[in-house]
């Protein structure tokens, strides 16, 4: 597995070593040690999740406020989809800048999001399975969100407007200047 700093640096895009042949292929999806040597720092995982979507479908952008924070580890499956980690951290020398990568089951990359920051996704294929693990289970009351449209973060979801399928409750967050975001002492 490689790992590899975006620019964002505390986003880590994880490229695994994938061994394949006639029978089909295979990879370590997640190894605890060589994460965490890379990382310099300890990582406890407590759940995975998985969700199936269609074409268009834009889940987020989602995260919790402390002490509920979660990171997040996460990938796709089945499809393609591009992922958005958006560095909510007031403080922070990347704030309001966001990280945007394909994920799909050809390249079967995965990204890493600490803590700190929203997270949405698109699926650009006719379907999509998206599997990610946190680190922190869910807490409704700690639940927030970004407008998925915000005109400070000018996200490009690569897909026209009219083939966006958004749920109600996406469709009613807050723009980023008016969002619940972490205090800059809450990321350290």
């Amino acid at each position: 597995m490689k790992f590899i700093r975006t620019e964002i640096p505390d986003v880590i895009l994880c490229k695994p070593t994938i061994l394949k042949d006639e029978r089909g292929y295979f990879f370590e999806s997640f190894k605890k040690e060589a994460f965490e040597k890379f990382m310099g720092s300890t990582i406890n995982f407590t759940q995975d999740n998985e969700a199936k979507s269609t074409k268009g479908v834009l889940r987020g952008l989602h995260y919790q406020l402390p002490p509920f924070a979660q990171t997040k580890l996460v990938r796709v499956v089945k499809g393609k989809v591009l992922d958005i980690a958006v560095d909510i951290r007031k403080g922070s020398p990347t704030f309001g800048h966001y990280v945007a990568i394909e994920l799909s089951e050809e390249n079967k990359y995965q990204l890493f999001i600490p803590a700190g920051f929203a997270h949405g996704y698109v699926v650009l294929s006719d379907e999509a399975i998206f599997s990610y693990k946190v680190d922190n289970y869910y807490h409704k009351e700690s639940e927030r969100g970004i407008m998925y449209n915000d005109t400070t973060l000018q996200i490009d979801w690569k897909l026209p407007v009219a083939e966006l399928l958004i749920s109600e409750k996406d469709k009613m967050q807050p723009p980023f200047k008016k969002a619940d975001l972490f205090e800059e002492t809450s990321f350290k």
